[in-house]
């Protein structure tokens, strides 16, 4: 048995800990599944306590592309395409730039500017049509895509982007965010490999948060399934709110 554990999880960290990340990752995916938002920061909050810093960001992205992407295969005929084909691309861009500036951006800037974003976008007026159709979609899945590599916070913004485009709609919006989600967290493993992250020794723990989001996407969404478009809406808002208000607090605090 002690040889399986070795096998499977991280030398960094103790079974338990591991253990406690598997659930976590259930746990948030529900979240993710049935209120639209709020389980990646959710997650990233709970690694952050307990793993080693170099390893969060990396280990979170590729966990969320595991859970996203089982997220978006059970809601598959929900996916706006038509946003998913602009967003690509910009996600790709944004990696590439990232990966060549490779800076330590003021995160307290940062946080307050995805929080002031997501507030206008959740209860300011409707967005231009303009920022909504191809080129906004694209120069949003840029800048979004290339925070995302230093600071791992951007989620929230682009699921107040993509409930904009999606009116409300609560499967095209759960649907649509995890496709989009899925095509900025996977250009991580090929910027944090490059740059020397190993992530063979994390590759078991990873595995298994996977598999566990994917038992949680699959209740979150029977949740879902019973909630009205309006009430969705609500709540969906009141949590991105609230995570709004949290990255505020985080960047006041580090001043």
């Amino acid at each position: 048995m002690q040889a399986l554990l070795d096998l499977l999880l991280p030398a960094a960290l103790p079974p338990l800990t591991a253990a406690a990340l598997v659930a976590a990752s259930a746990l948030t995916s529900a979240v993710t599944a049935s209120l639209g938002i709020g389980g990646g920061v959710l997650l990233l909050a709970i690694m952050a306590i307990v793993m080693p810093p170099a390893a969060i960001i990396p280990v979170h992205g590729m966990v969320q592309l595991g859970s996203n992407a089982g997220r978006a295969a059970m809601t598959l005929r929900h996916i706006n395409l038509r946003l998913i084909a602009w967003f690509a691309p910009g996600a790709l861009l944004g990696a590439w730039l990232g990966s060549l500036f490779l800076v330590d951006l003021p995160l307290s800037l940062v946080q307050l500017s995805i929080a002031a974003f997501i507030l206008l976008l959740c209860w300011g007026p409707p967005i231009p049509r303009l920022a909504t159709g191809p080129t906004g979609t694209l120069l949003a899945a840029t800048a979004t895509t290339f925070v995302s590599l230093f600071v791992g916070a951007t989620g929230p913004l682009v699921a107040a982007f993509v409930k904009q485009q999606q009116r409300g709609e609560r499967f095209s919006t759960v649907a649509t965010f995890a496709s989009a989600m899925c095509l900025q967290h996977a250009p991580k493993a090929i910027v944090y490999g490059a740059a020397g992250f190993v992530f063979a020794d994390w590759l078991g723990l990873m595995l298994l948060m996977i598999a566990a989001g994917a038992v949680g996407t699959w209740l979150g969404l029977r949740l879902l399934r019973r909630m009205s478009d309006s009430r969705f809406t609500l709540i969906f808002n009141a949590l991105l709110t609230v995570l709004a208000l949290r990255l505020i607090w985080q960047a006041l605090q580090s001043w």
